[in-house]
C-alpha cells in the first residue's frame, strides 16, 4: 500500500472515515516522515508528539472521524496562538512563549478533528518572504536545499511540499501563503477579506488573513471549509458558512475568458517566470479557454500598501521599550519608522486611492472571468540572502518591493490563489490566479480546472538517502 504521507488529505480523509486506517495509523507515518525529512529543512520547529499521539488515540477510541479533518496532522503557522504549545512568532522577545489562549481559527481546526503535530517556522514576527529568523534559524526550500522557501508561510509550504503534512494553515499580508506556495509547488490561497475571521487581533484591518495551503485545490478547499466563516465577536465578516466551500467541481475551462499577464504591467520579472506563465497561456488556451494579454490599472497600489502596512507596523510595534525595539530585526524597525513618519495627508490619500483601485480592477472583470499572472517575480534564491536587491536587471529600494506581484494584488481585495505552474532550472514557479470581488468559490472552481490540465503538483522533491 502506499505511504500514508504521499496520499492527499481528501484521500486520508476517506480511508480514516471508512475505518481502513486509524487515526494513530496516519499519524505515525507522517511523524516518522518529519523524522526523516526535517532535519534537511527546519519546517517544523516545535514539535508536540505526545500530545498529537494522545490526541489521534482520542479519536480513534472514541470512533471520532466524523470532523472534516478527523486523523489529519497538521501543524499550526508560528504567528498562530496554541494554548500549551510554544509560539514565538520568530523572535527573541518571545522565544519562550506559550499562549494561554487559541486563535479562533485554531479551535475551528481542532473541533474538526485535525492533530497538531507542532508549529511550523516563519520569518520574525512574519516580516519578509524569506523564512529566517534568530530563534530557529532558516527553512529550506524541499526541491534545493541550498535556496529559501519564500515566506512568511515557509515552514508550511516545505513541510506540505516535503509531505510531512497533507494540510497547513498560514497568513497572507503581502503575499505571505502564495509566495513560499509558488516556491515550494504547492497551493496557497488567500481569500477575500472577511472570508476568514480572525480573533484575538484586530478586527478593522483587512490587509492579512488567514488561509489554507495543500498540495491539491480539494485539500485547500476542504482545510478552508473549517477556516471560514462568520463569528459573532468578529465585524465585517462574510456571511457565507465554511461548509459552503468544502465541495468544488471544475469549471469547464472552454466557459472562461483569461487576461494573462506577464508583469501586471510594469514590474520586472526574471525571464523563466515569464516563460512558465506563457507557457500556461499556452496550455489553457489549447485546453479550449479563451485568453486575452491584459492587466489591470494597478497604480498607486505600490504607495497604498506601503501606508496600510506601514500602518501596521506602527501599531504592533510602536508601543515597545527602547529595549524591545532594539531586538527587532532591521528590517522591521525600517517598517517601524515608515508608519511613525507618515502624515495626515497620507491617510486622507490612501482610503479614496484604495476605492479607485479597486473600481478599476473590477472594469476587467467586467470583460474576462478570471486574472493569471506570476505569482513571484524571482524564483527561490540562496537561503543566505535576506531579501532581494535585484529583479531583472531592476534595483529594489526595500525589502518589500520583490514581492509587489503578490502585495499589489493584496489591496485590490480579490481573492487570490497560487498553484504549481511548472519547473524552471529546476525549481518550482507558481502562477497567480485572481477572481472577482468575493468570488472566493469561483476561484477554486477555476483553479481546479487549471490544476487538471497541468499536473505539476504531482511533481515531488527527491531527498538524497
Amino acid at each position: 500500500m502506499t505511504d500514508p504521507f504521499l496520499l492527499g488529505a481528501t484521500e486520508l480523509r476517506g480511508l480514516v472515515a471508512r475505518r481502513e486506517m486509524s487515526c494513530r495509523e496516519v499519524l505515525e507515518a507522517h511523524l516518522a516522515r518529519i523524522d526523516a525529512v526535517d532535519p534537511l529543512l527546519n519546517a517544523i520547529v516545535t514539535r508536540t508528539d505526545d500530545l498529537a499521539r494522545q490526541r489521534a488515540d482520542d479519536l480513534d477510541r472514541n470512533h471520532d472521524r466524523h470532523g472534516p479533518l478527523a486523523g489529519l496532522p497538521i501543524a499550526h503557522k508560528d504567528l498562530l496562538p496554541t494554548k500549551g504549545i510554544r509560539t514565538t512568532y520568530g523572535s527573541p522577545l518571545y522565544a519562550d512563549h506559550v499562549p494561554k489562549v487559541d486563535a479562533l481559527i485554531v479551535e475551528r481546526m481542532r473541533a474538526a478533528g485535525a492533530v497538531v503535530v507542532g508549529k511550523t517556522n516563519a520569518p520574525e514576527f512574519g516580516a519578509g518572504s524569506q523564512t529566517f529568523n534568530r530563534v530557529f534559524g532558516a527553512t529550506r526550500n524541499p526541491y534545493d536545499t541550498t535556496k529559501t522557501c519564500g515566506g512568511s508561510s515557509g515552514g508550511a509550504a516545505a513541510a506540505l511540499a516535503a509531505r510531512m503534512i497533507p494540510i497547513a494553515d498560514g497568513s497572507d499580508t503581502g503575499g505571505s501563503l502564495r509566495n513560499p506556495a509558488a516556491f515550494c509547488n504547492v497551493i496557497g490561497f488567500r481569500p477575500s477579506p472577511g472570508r476568514v475571521p480572525s480573533f484575538p487581533g484586530d478586527p478593522w484591518s483587512d490587509l492579512s488573513t488567514a488561509g489554507p495551503m495543500g498540495r491539491t485545490v480539494d485539500a485547500v478547499a476542504l482545510l478552508f471549509s473549517v477556516l471560514a466563516g462568520p463569528d459573532a465577536r468578529v465585524p465585517n465578516c462574510l456571511p457565507e458558512p465554511g461548509s459552503a466551500f468544502r465541495s468544488v467541481a471544475p469549471i469547464d475551462l472552454s466557459r472562461l475568458r483569461i487576461a494573462v499577464t506577464e508583469n501586471f504591467g510594469g514590474l520586472p520579472v526574471e525571464s523563466p517566470i515569464r516563460e512558465a506563465i506563457r507557457e500556461l497561456r499556452d496550455t489553457l488556451a489549447a485546453a479550449g479557454a479563451t485568453v486575452i494579454e491584459a492587466a489591470p490599472d494597478l497604480a498607486d497600489a505600490r504607495r497604498i500598501f506601503h501606508i496600510l502596512r506601514a500602518t501596521g507596523f506602527r501599531r504592533r510595534f510602536g508601543p515597545l521599550t527602547d529595549v524591545e525595539k532594539a531586538e527587532l530585526k532591521d528590517t522591521i524597525r525600517w517598517n517601524l519608522d515608515a508608519g511613525l513618519e507618515l502624515t495626515l495627508a497620507d491617510y486622507d490619500w490612501v482610503y479614496p486611492a484604495r476605492a479607485a483601485l479597486v473600481a478599476r480592477v473590477a472594469e476587467i472583470f467586467g470583460d474576462v472571468d478570471l486574472l493569471l499572472g506570476p505569482t513571484t517575480q524571482v524564483l527561490p534564491f540562496d537561503v543566505t540572502t535576506d531579501w532581494v536587491r535585484e529583479v531583472d536587471g531592476e534595483r529594489m529600494a526595500t525589502y518589500i518591493e520583490w514581492m509587489e506581484s503578490c502585495s499589489w494584488i493584496t489591496v485590490t481585495c480579490c481573492p487570490a490563489l497560487s498553484l504549481p505552474a511548472g519547473f524552471k532550472n529546476g525549481l518550482p514557479v507558481g502562477a497567480q490566479l485572481i477572481a472577482p470581488l468575493r468570488e472566493d468559490a469561483f476561484l477554486l472552481r477555476a483553479a481546479k480546472a487549471v490544476e487538471a490540465v497541468t499536473g505539476y503538483a504531482s511533481r515531488e522533491p527527491v531527498f538524497a538517502d
